[in-house]
């Protein structure tokens, strides 16, 4: 069985734009995805709200706005040789501060189920930026933090980190359904899905070095040999229930997952990680505001982050 047959389609999807740069790229990712998932597509247009001293302004400033949006769509249509035109995309403008509350707001009254966003760039081009953050904690939709790909896409990298050993069932779902939208996507890309899963034995260290901790090294080495195959155990058997089948490269890293993660999307050329931000995720205890905020903080690809079936917002829909 291959991921096509077993993914969750996202069904309903909103592009997020400040049109104050050029979010060809972006659209782009957008629109592919819309046309692979026959989904719908709206964007939302955030900005800032004109002072009132400049009220005579508002609406030539929002009718720029949204030509320089409509401008992003049209290039990407074009790009993907789509026939649709760039008017064929509802647009709906929410001006005002706390950008992210308002897309929120939207995903809920919308019912949204995916966001797709252009990443806030910053100064070296990785992490993510206080909007992008505040969706990837507090968004209840999957979020989609766009990055410029150049290659071709039958040449995308699509990556999954997940935790092969979560103890409780909103963990195991959540990295089930991380396996299904990574096959998914890896199939319209290269083909390859390149599944991450980090394991270590957290009493190594003590063991060795504590002088009060009499283990013979052989016993030790034995507690890490059982480690890494409980991992390779419950990481072969979470890929089985998933379904998934294909072109699936599995990698088994030893060590701190803020480290291992980054580290493996440079050099390995990742251009797509997909993971989940709530919960244990990726690796036991990954918690957005330790692991899963310090790999965002390096990350220099496009992300697309889950959070677990439940998931409650705190932000209200109203």
């Amino acid at each position: 069985m291959t991921g096509k047959d077993t993914m969750k389609k996202f069904r309903n999807i909103l592009f997020v734009s400040n049109a104050l740069q050029d979010e060809t790229a972006a659209m782009k990712q957008a629109l592919s995805l819309s046309r692979n998932n026959e989904a719908t597509l709206k964007a939302l247009l955030v900005c800032p709200g004109l002072p009132n001293s400049l009220d005579e302004y508002a609406a030539k400033y929002k009718e720029a706005l949204t030509e320089q949006l409509a401008e992003s769509i049209c290039k990407a249509q074009a790009a993907l040789k789509m026939e649709e035109k760039a008017d064929s995309i509802p647009v709906v403008i929410e001006s005002g501060s706390t950008p992210a509350i308002r897309i929120i707001r939207h995903v809920l009254r919308d019912s949204c189920d995916l966001v797709v966003k252009d990443a806030q760039p910053s100064l070296d081009g990785k992490g993510f930026m206080a909007v992008d953050m505040e969706l990837l904690r507090k968004c209840p939709s999957a979020v989609w933090l766009c990055r410029p790909i150049e290659q071709a896409r039958d040449k995308i990298k699509v990556a999954v980190a997940i935790d092969a050993e979560s103890l409780d069932r909103a963990g195991h779902d959540l990295a089930l359904q991380l396996l299904q939208i990574s096959r998914s996507l890896a199939d319209t890309c290269s083909g390859q899905l390149d599944i991450v899963s980090c394991w270590d034995f957290e009493f190594e260290e003590y063991l060795h070095y504590n002088p009060w901790a009499s283990v013979p090294k052989e016993q030790i080495s034995q507690a890490i040999a059982q480690t890494q195959s409980r991992n390779t155990h419950e990481l072969a058997r979470l890929i089985t229930e998933s379904g998934i089948g294909g072109d699936i490269k599995t990698h088994q890293l030893r060590g701190r997952a803020e480290k291992l993660i980054p580290t493996f999307v440079r050099d390995e050329k990742i251009d797509i990680l997909v993971m989940g931000t709530v919960a244990r995720t990726g690796i036991a205890g990954f918690t957005m505001g330790n692991t899963a905020e310090n790999i965002f903080n390096v990350l220099g690809c496009s992300l697309l982050a889950l959070k677990p079936n439940g998931f409650a917002s705190p932000v209200k829909a109203y």
